[in-house]
């Protein structure tokens, strides 16, 4: 009897062993556990502060662009800022005439005021996009509103890169987006006057944010 007793005693010693070791790995897997979520805790407060500072550099971009513009402002031409990005949107009339990708002397001169504010901001990337409205094109050269788009766009470009002798042709992107992506519906003369424009839209490089993506 003495002997069983020993055995079972043995027997639990070795269970409270085993179960010892599991809460002493349990307790380090919650350890690190606990150290991965306030690395995490760490990584989304970097990333909310870069944010901040992306959203900073929009609002400080925004009115100098708006200083240097404001002979244009409400005249064909609005600056708004939206996801961390300024938009120069100008109308078609104040740079080219109906059907044309000829930039003319008035919508020259607003380009010629914005890309010196884009040789002094040089952390900041371009995207200039051409829009039309839903009008079919027909005869000529231009072959439907996507072609339309797109010339104007990189008419735009060329005297950018013409008044800014030193910015990097890298950080201009031009595109055309034709009748695709209208302000308003295509409803009324009025709608699809804003809906032919050019939108110059300025990007702070986000470098350092999208490797701290990368990194997490």
């Amino acid at each position: 009897q003495l002997q069983m007793t020993q055995e079972e005693l043995i027997k639990k010693q070795d269970e409270m062993a085993k179960k010892e070791a599991a809460l002493n790995e349990l307790q380090a897997s919650l350890g690190k556990m606990q150290g991965s979520l306030k690395e995490r805790e760490e990584k989304v407060r970097d990333l909310q502060r870069m944010l901040d500072q992306k959203d900073s550099l929009a609002n400080a971009l925004r009115s100098i662009v708006s200083k240097a513009l404001s002979g244009f402002e409400g005249n064909g031409l609005t600056i708004t800022k939206k996801d961390g990005n300024v938009y120069v949107s100008m109308d078609e009339k104040l740079l080219f005439a109906s059907g044309s990708t000829v930039v003319d002397k008035r919508g020259e001169d607003a380009l010629k005021q914005l890309a010196q504010v884009l040789e002094s901001n040089k952390e900041i990337n371009v995207r200039i996009e051409g829009h039309t409205d839903n009008v079919p094109i027909s005869g000529g050269p231009i072959k439907d509103n996507w072609d339309l788009s797109v010339l104007r766009a990189t008419s735009v470009t060329r005297i950018l890169t013409k008044y800014g002798a030193t910015i990097d042709p890298v950080r201009l992107i031009p595109s055309g987006r034709g009748p695709y992506l209208p302000v308003e519906p295509n409803t009324s003369a009025e709608s699809k006057r804003k809906n032919r424009r050019i939108e110059v839209v300025l990007i702070p490089k986000l470098g350092d944010l999208m490797d701290a993506v990368q990194d997490k």
